[in-house]
């Protein structure tokens, strides 16, 4: 097998560890997965950002700025480094969409760790969407794809206008936009809203207040990144 990012060979030792690996196979060489890293230590127990504080300065200003809070926490798996930025534009940007199985086992398993306490039965995963114009030049959204790691059902409920690419826009236009997305349906579960990136939270607090707005109880949100 080969590494899905320098393309090296990975050479596995051949030991009882290596069982685990049917199950999570090697999908990075050593060197590439020891520049993924994840969010350790101290973080807003809101957003995810590493803080040393409880609840990070934006957060606050989105209590100021909310008139109901609008997603319980927010979980993520890796920290915004170079690499991870790299990755990124390759996986969502030029389109090679096998990188998403770097991440699969990791995902599934953070998840598991911070939302095992969800009811399975009240609960649903619902991918952020893209617009119909961005995906068809995407070919894929890639929300969609990370929330398929998961063992619980998707249901997707919202829709997206379209819009000025987000990574185009100021942290200021981003926080001040209106809401992008329609619901289809109102949802009377628990939702984990699961996207790529959390950066402003904006993105993620539209669609959460959106679906607490039309009978959802509670929202959560996991994503892959805190940026």
């Amino acid at each position: 097998m080969y590494c899905l990012w320098c393309h090296e060979e990975i050479i596995t030792e051949v030991h009882w560890g290596n069982f685990v690996h049917l199950y999570n196979p090697k999908r990075l060489c050593m060197n590439c997965e020891s520049q993924l890293i994840k969010i350790n230590g101290d973080r807003c127990s809101v957003c995810s950002r590493v803080s040393s504080v409880k609840k990070c300065a934006d957060c606050l200003k989105w209590e100021d700025y909310e008139k109901e809070v609008s997603i319980t926490f927010n979980a993520s798996l890796y920290t915004y480094n170079s690499f991870m930025q790299e990755v990124v534009a390759k996986w969502k940007y030029r389109g090679d969409y096998q990188l998403a199985k770097i991440f699969q086992y990791e995902f599934e398993k953070e998840y598991i760790k911070r939302f095992s306490f969800l009811d399975k039965k009240k609960s649903v995963i619902v991918p952020i969407p893209l617009s119909k114009q961005r995906f068809s030049e995407r070919g894929f959204n890639q929300a969609e794809v990370l929330a398929d790691f998961i063992q619980l059902k998707t249901d997707p409920v919202l829709e997206r206008l379209h819009g000025e690419k987000q990574a185009k826009k100021t942290r200021y236009e981003r926080i001040s936009m209106e809401n992008p997305f329609i619901l289809r349906k109102s949802i009377n579960k628990t939702v984990i809203l699961v996207d790529d990136i959390y950066t402003t939270g904006t993105t993620l607090r539209h669609a959460a207040r959106l679906l607490k707005g039309n009978g959802c109880p509670n929202v959560y949100t996991y994503t892959l990144i805190r940026g």
